[in-house]
């Protein structure tokens, strides 16, 4: 049975490759509010979309005291091109491929899209507190006007 993780649960512990070939763990995020979004996979529309929004609202998480990361399945050279492409100032990390965070949060699951079932990243958003706790979460996002939102709730709207 997997374990579903929600508001006041503690974040699993992680380790991810970052683009420049680094790691990033939940250790590195200790001390400060954290936004990890999951998303399905760099230079989509609706991907691209979001990356972009919070790119744009960094200064403000930056402001408000929390770091952005997003997350997906694509190796660190996709996260490259992906950044350089679209200016982007938010941090990527890559899950692996098999066994990661998102299979542990159970993000990684059966999506449909023009009537066919395969697996993905279904589009998901993690506020973590200074202690690594769940503050919220944000199932099955909606691109539009999402950034915000979670922008919002870190400012303890």
């Amino acid at each position: 049975m997997t374990k579903t993780y929600g508001e006041g649960d503690a974040f699993p512990d992680f380790t991810m490759e970052t683009p420049d070939g680094g790691t990033l763990t939940k250790a590195d995020l200790a001390g400060k509010k954290a936004v990890i979004f999951f998303y399905p996979k760099d230079n989509t529309p609706g991907c691209t979309t979001e990356a972009k929004d919070f790119s744009a609202l960094k200064p403000e998480f930056d402001k408000a005291g929390a770091a952005l990361l997003g997350v997906s399945k694509d190796s660190a050279k996709k996260h490259q091109n992906f950044i350089a492409k679209h200016d982007l100032t938010v941090a990527l990390a890559t899950d692996a491929a098999e066994g990661g965070l998102s299979d542990t949060l159970g993000v990684w699951g059966e999506k449909q899209m023009y009537g066919k079932t395969f697996m993905g990243m279904i589009r998901s958003t993690y506020l973590l507190d200074e202690k690594g706790r769940i503050q919220r979460v944000w199932p099955k996002v909606k691109v539009k006007g999402h950034a915000e939102e979670v922008l919002a709730a870190v400012r303890g709207g």
